[in-house]
C-alpha cells in the first residue's frame, strides 16, 4: 500500500561552481526535477526544492590555479552565472543557495562535531601522495595518469572521464601531480574517516529490501557496491580551501567535499524556512533526490550513512537518477568543450528555452545513455512543437478569431465523435498523473502531447472550415470543443513547458487553471473574449543547426590543437657535438618480421643495414602487421648495445615518432635509399 505523505522534501544535486551550467546536467537532474515539482505545486502539495552551488570541491581549486585567481572568485562568478542560467531556464527551485555560505559552514561543522563527539568516526594515519615541488598534499582530482582499464592517459585520481570508472590515485599508472607535473611522493598524514562496513546491513535492509521500486540502475549499482562490501572513507583532506575540520589538531585540514556537499540540502532548506526540519525529520515527509548516475552512491550509501550516524533525520524515499546524456555521439566534457552550454543557448535561441526543456525531456536518458544531436533538436521542433502543439493552438484560435471576432461560441450538441475526442482527452490524467509519480517523465511528456494530437486531428477530422458556410452552429460547436481541449493542452504542458502553457493561456485569456480542472469541458465559457493569437513556435532553419556544428567542429579542432601542444614532450638536457657524432643510423631494409610468441607487443625483424643482416626486437606488434612491414627501408640505430628480449639477442633499434593520438609511424627515407647510407 502507498504510503500518503504530507509534504515533500526534493533536492537536486549540486552544481560545480567551476564552469557553466550544460545539457548534460540538465537533461540528468535539473528538467526532471523541474517537471515532478511544478506536478507537485500544481496538485496543492507542500513541497520544498532546495538546491545550490557546490563550492569546496577540487575543481574549484584547480580552476582557480589555472585562471591565477583565488577561488572564492571563481565560485562567485560561477555561481551568478549557473543561478541565472536557471532562472532564464524556468527551473523553479525555491532557494539556490552556495555552500560557502555562513549557514551551511554552520551547519556542517555542526554535523562533524556531533559525529565526532559520539565517537561515530575513526582516526587513521596512511600515506598520501604530496606534491614537494608545490608543498602541498594532493586530493584525487589533483593527480593525473593513465587509467589502468581503458588507457586513458588522462584519468584523474578518483575517476577517468573516458570510460567512466571510478579509480583511486594508487590504480593510475604513472601518477604525476596536475599542479606542477612533477612526480609525487607519498607522505604520513592523518585524517577522519566513516566507516561505511558499520552500515551495511542498515543499508542492505533498507535499500536492498526496502526499495526494490527504485530504478533499476540505481538499486543494481547498490547492490554492487553492498556486494563487494564498503569501506571506510575519508570525510576530511588536506586542502587549504573548504569548511576547517572543526577539532583540534586538524590545521590545514577541511571536511572533504563528499561529506560538505550533500550537507548542504539541510543548510539550504535552513536558509528558506525557520520550519527546516519539518522537511528533514518529520516520517510524514516524503524527500526524493535527483542525480545522476555517477552521484548514486554517494546519496544512497554515503548520505544516508550520515544521516543514520547523525540521527533524528528522514531518509530518501526514492533517488531517481538519470543516465548520460551524450552529445554527437560523443560524451559531454567539459574540459574539452564539448559541450551545450545553458547560458549560450539562452542567448543565441531567445524565446525557445521550451524548447530545449522538451527536447531534452522527450530524449531523457532514464534507463541508458542517450544522445543529443541538433538534428534531432531542429526534427523535433519543427515536426512536433510547430506541427503538432503550435499548429493545434493556432488554428483553434484563430478561426475563433476569424468567425466569432473572438468570442467563443456556444457549444451545440455534441455528436458521436465529440464526445469520443472529449473521452479520450478525459482519460489523459490518469496516466500522467502515474508517469510523473513513478518518474517516467518521458512517457509523461506524451501523455500530455497527446491533448495536444486529439485536439490537431479533431479539427482535420471536422474541418471547420469547410462548414462555416454551410452548418454555422455546428462550427460554433467544432471550436468551443477545440478552446477547451486548448485550455487542457495547456494544464497537461505546464510541468514540461510552462513558458508554452502561461502563452496559451494568455491567448485564451483565462488565467491560472488547476490540475484538479483537467480533463474538464467548461474552462472557456461561452461569450469569453480570447486575446490576439501568436504563434507559439517557429521553426528552426538549417542555417541555425549549421552554426551550432561549426561550434562544435572548431571546439574538437582547437582541442585536438590543444592536446598536440601538450603531448609534445619537453626538449630533453644538451648533448655535445661529439657525443651526437657517436650515434651510427643507417637506412635499412626490413627483410622479415614475425611475432615473439607469448607476447603481444614484440615482433623480431630481420634487416639489412648494408652492414650485415641482424635481428631487432621492437614493441611495435599493437600498430603494424609483419606482412606490412617486410620490404620497408627505415632508419636502425645501429651501435645500439645489444639486448636480450624474450631469449632473442636485439641488435639495434628501429627509429619511430609518436603523434598525438598514441599512433606510431616509421621513420625512413622518402626515396629508395641504398641500405646502409649514414644519416647525420
Amino acid at each position: 500500500m502507498t504510503k500518503e505523505f504530507k509534504r515533500y522534501l526534493v533536492t537536486s544535486a549540486l552544481p560545480y561552481a567551476n564552469g557553466p551550467v550544460h545539457i548534460g546536467h540538465l537533461a540528468g537532474v535539473y528538467v526532471p526535477s523541474d517537471i515532478y515539482v511544478r506536478y507537485l505545486r500544481l496538485r496543492g502539495r507542500d513541497v520544498v526544492w532546495v538546491c545550490g552551488s557546490d563550492e569546496h570541491g577540487v575543481p574549484i581549486t584547480i580552476k582557480a590555479r589555472k585562471e591565477g585567481v583565488s577561488p572564492q572568485q571563481v565560485v562567485d562568478r560561477y555561481h551568478e552565472l549557473i543561478k541565472d542560467s536557471f532562472e532564464r531556464l524556468g527551473i523553479s527551485f525555491d532557494i539556490y543557495s552556495r555552500t560557502s555560505s555562513a549557514v551551511h559552514a554552520e551547519t556542517a561543522s555542526e554535523f562533524f562535531r556531533k559525529l565526532y563527539d559520539e565517537g561515530k568516526f575513526i582516526e587513521k594515519t596512511s600515506m598520501q601522495y604530496y606534491d614537494e615541488e608545490a608543498g602541498t598534499f594532493l586530493a584525487d582530482r589533483y593527480i593525473v595518469g593513465t587509467c589502468p582499464k581503458c588507457g586513458n592517459d588522462r584519468a584523474y585520481g578518483d575517476q577517468c572521464e573516458m570510460c567512466g570508472s571510478t579509480l583511486s590515485p594508487d590504480e593510475l599508472i604513472e601518477p604525476h601531480s596536475a599542479v606542477s607535473g612533477s612526480v609525487p611522493v607519498k607522505r604520513e598524514t592523518k585524517h577522519w574517516y566513516l566507516p561505511l562496513d558499520r552500515y551495511e546491513g542498515f543499508l542492505c535492509e533498507w535499500i536492498l529490501d526496502g526499495h526494490k521500486e527504485w530504478k533499476s540502475n540505481v538499486y543494481g549499482q547498490c547492490k554492487s557496491w553492498l556486494d563487494g562490501g564498503l569501506q571506510p572513507r575519508a570525510v576530511s583532506r588536506d586542502l587549504d580551501w573548504g569548511i576547517p575540520v572543526p577539532v583540534e589538531g586538524a590545521e590545514g585540514k577541511v571536511l572533504y567535499v563528499w561529506f560538505d556537499a550533500p550537507i548542504g540540502y539541510i543548510s539550504a532548506t535552513k536558509e528558506l524556512t525557520p520550519d527546516w526540519e519539518r522537511y528533514w525529520k518529520s516520517e510524514d515527509t516524503k524527500m526524493v533526490h535527483f542525480i545522476g548516475k555517477d552521484n548514486i552512491v554517494f546519496h544512497c550509501i554515503v548520505f544516508p550513512s550520515m544521516l543514520a550516524a547523525h540521527g533524528g533525520y528522514i531518509l530518501p524515499d526514492n533517488v531517481p537518477a538519470n543516465e548520460f546524456l551524450n552529445l554527437e555521439g560523443d560524451k559531454i566534457s567539459t574540459s574539452r568543450n564539448w559541450a551545450v552550454w545553458l547560458h549560450e543557448y539562452l542567448d543565441e535561441f531567445p524565446g525557445k528555452e521550451d524548447v530545449l526543456r522538451y527536447v531534452l525531456c522527450a530524449n531523457a536518458p532514464e534507463t541508458k545513455d542517450n544522445d543529443f544531436t541538433w538534428k534531432d533538436f531542429q526534427a523535433r521542433n519543427n515536426n512536433e512543437l510547430v506541427a503538432v502543439l503550435g499548429n493545434f493552438v493556432n488554428r483553434a484560435l484563430v478561426l475563433t478569431q476569424k468567425y466569432y471576432d473572438g468570442v467563443v461560441p456556444a457549444c451545440g450538441e455534441l455528436d458521436a465523435y465529440d464526445r469520443e475526442t472529449l473521452a479520450e482527452l478525459g482519460g489523459i490524467k490518469a496516466s500522467l498523473e502515474n508517469n510523473i509519480e513513478t518518474y517516467h517523465f518521458r512517457e509523461a511528456l506524451k501523455d500530455a502531447m497527446n491533448a495536444a494530437r486529439i485536439g490537431n486531428k479533431y479539427l482535420a477530422d471536422t474541418e471547420p472550415w469547410k462548414l462555416v458556410k454551410t452548418d454555422p452552429e455546428r462550427v460554433g460547436t467544432i471550436l468551443h470543443t477545440a478552446l477547451q481541449i486548448a485550455a487542457n493542452t495547456s494544464i497537461a504542458i505546464e510541468p514540461f513547458m510552462p513558458f508554452t502553457a502561461r502563452k496559451i493561456r494568455d491567448m485564451l485569456a483565462v488565467g491560472e487553471l488547476g490540475w484538479e480542472q483537467l480533463g474538464s469541458t467548461d474552462l472557456v465559457a461561452a461569450g469569453h473574449r480570447i486575446a490576439k493569437p501568436e504563434l507559439l513556435f517557429e521553426k528552426i532553419e538549417d542555417e541555425a543547426i549549421r552554426r551550432q556544428l561549426d561550434k562544435l567542429v572548431a571546439a574538437k579542432e582547437a582541442n585536438a590543437a590543444a592536446e598536440n601542444t601538450q603531448n609534445v614532450e619537453k626538449q630533453k638536457d644538451n648533448v655535445s657535438f661529439d657525443e651526437f657524432g657517436r650515434m651510427d643510423i643507417r637506412v635499412s631494409t626490413i627483410l622479415a618480421a614475425e611475432k615473439v610468441a607469448k607476447t603481444k607487443k614484440l615482433l623480431k625483424l630481420t634487416v639489412d643495414t648494408g652492414i650485415d643482416r641482424r635481428e631487432i626486437v621492437s614493441g611495435i606488434a599493437e600498430h603494424f602487421a609483419p606482412e606490412e612491414l617486410v620490404g620497408r627501408q627505415v632508419l636502425v640505430l645501429v651501435n645500439l648495445a645489444p639486448r636480450e628480449l624474450k631469449g632473442i639477442l636485439s641488435n639495434g633499434m628501429i627509429l619511430m615518432a609518436e603523434d598525438a593520438g598514441g599512433k606510431l609511424r616509421l621513420l625512413g627515407p622518402d626515396e629508395r635509399t641504398m641500405n646502409g647510407a649514414v644519416v647525420g
